[in-house]
């Protein structure tokens, strides 16, 4: 338990002092195939959720080779630090796998048999209707010194250790399979309610805010003063992300329904503030949000893609059912395609270039005319690296979105990063269509 002292600055400006005290957690990922890249470490993110809603802060998250060193370093150093660390890999029935001798010199104790464990290994080999070798039966060896945690899905049981710091903090350390599979009911049925018998926990809530058209920077100077306002026991993250930025509350305290009832009364507050800009919540999808809105409506929608390739039609169809919705696309790359399919007026790609309001408008009624929807969208932009002049730099894109109250045409400057365009084009102009939806509403 680490005390800390946080200043909390009250509706009326006052400052006072309220003392918190805190769980340390980290987590520390065993595996040479993580350091490598060889293989994406999506547990530390899982359970670092997991935990977090359970009450438990995470201080730290680390990722280790498959070395007895190593291993013993990073115990020691969590040891010195945290009250809970969470292990995972290294314990699979081959050779490399040196964790279980590694905390057994660590907690100076020693391997022994395990009978209820092998139990569980026995009766994943028989439901397998494979033998079961030697190396297999050593699944069932744990330190002596730790309590084993049983795994269904797995032959390699959990192992969990306690252990007075130097400075007289408990700490407990728990030991899991690397294997996706067999950690996270491990982690969610065991290791969490055990902690939560040990460990006092407080509440933890999040509530994400999802926002586009404007960019962190600009979005903080809007939410300042709010911000300021907001109580001691709330925090505001910024998370951005190319084309859309997150805003992440989190409530903590001793009883979840007082939070909640906070931190959503604060999320009330955003909507008056900045309503233009927020689409949704959460895990929401643009292109979600928007083929609900297209069905509800019994319309339908078509794009004209230069700059964006078919990047925006893909989104469409990643939705199940879009096909309901969404009648087609034409990538119309070259100004053959413009002028030949969609008929762009020669005279005006000339004129006024192919990135440009004159040609993105005739874009979108053109596919829009074409295929017979209800909306459409259109893009051309230089989304670079090359491409760009004086006039017309990397990243200069225009958006236009036609539907029955007409056709309305946006220019945004992006960047230089080609993918990071591209993706910021299409939500763009996701949310332009989201918006003339709403706008129409019909």
């Amino acid at each position: 338990m680490v005390g800390q002292v946080i200043q909390i600055r009250q509706n009326d400006g006052k400052a006072i002092n309220q003392y918190f005290c805190r769980m340390n957690t980290e987590i520390i990922n065993i595996g040479n195939e993580l350091l490598i890249g060889q293989v994406i470490n999506t547990n530390a993110a899982w359970m670092a959720s997991k935990m977090s809603q359970a009450g438990f802060a995470i201080r730290l998250v680390s990722v280790i080779p498959d070395d007895p060193d190593a291993i013993l370093e990073a115990l020691a150093a969590a040891e010195s630090r945290s009250e809970i660390v969470l292990v995972t890999g290294g314990l699979g029935p081959t050779k490399d796998d040196l964790t279980k001798e590694t905390f057994c010199k660590y907690f100076k104790t020693r391997l022994v048999f395990h009978e209820a464990s092998f139990e569980d290994v026995t009766r994943i080999f028989s439901n397998r209707g494979i033998p079961m070798s030697e190396l297999n039966r050593k699944q069932a060896e744990i330190p002596e010194s730790s309590t084993p945690i049983s795994n269904k899905n797995g032959t390699a049981p959990g192992m969990w250790f306690e252990k007075t710091s130097s400075d007289n903090r408990k700490v407990v350390f728990v030991s899991m399979p690397g294997v996706p599979f067999e950690m996270k009911p491990m982690l969610e049925n065991s290791v969490i309610p055990m902690l939560k018998n040990i460990f006092p926990s407080r509440s933890i809530v999040h509530r994400t805010i999802l926002t586009q058209g404007i960019g962190e920077s600009f979005l903080s100077d809007i939410l300042e003063s709010w911000e300021l306002k907001l109580p001691g026991f709330i925090t505001l993250a910024y998370l951005p992300q190319p084309g859309l930025v997150r805003l992440r509350l989190s409530g903590t305290g001793d009883d979840p329904l007082s939070v909640r009832e906070a931190v959503d009364a604060e999320v009330k507050k955003l909507y008056t503030i900045i309503p233009d800009y927020i689409y949704g919540e959460e895990e929401d999808l643009l292109e979600e949000i928007i083929g609900k809105m297209l069905t509800d409506r019994g319309a339908t929608l078509s794009t004209a893609e230069s700059c964006t390739g078919g990047y925006i039609a893909h989104l469409i169809t990643s939705i199940p059912g879009s096909s309901g919705y969404f009648k087609g696309s034409i990538i119309a790359y070259s100004n053959e395609v413009k002028s030949g399919e969609l008929n762009v007026k020669e005279t005006d790609l000339v004129t006024y270039g192919a990135v440009s309001e004159q040609v993105v408008i005739q874009m979108a009624l053109g596919v829009q005319k074409k295929l017979s929807t209800t909306y459409s969208i259109a893009t051309s932009g230089i989304a670079g690296p090359a491409g760009g002049t004086n006039e017309k730099p990397v990243g200069l894109t225009w958006i236009a979105v036609a539907g029955p109250s007409g056709v309305q045409a946006s220019s945004f400057l992006f960047g230089e990063n080609r993918e990071r365009n591209i993706r910021k084009t299409a939500l763009e102009a996701l949310n332009l269509l989201r918006k003339q939806m709403l706008d129409a509403g019909c």
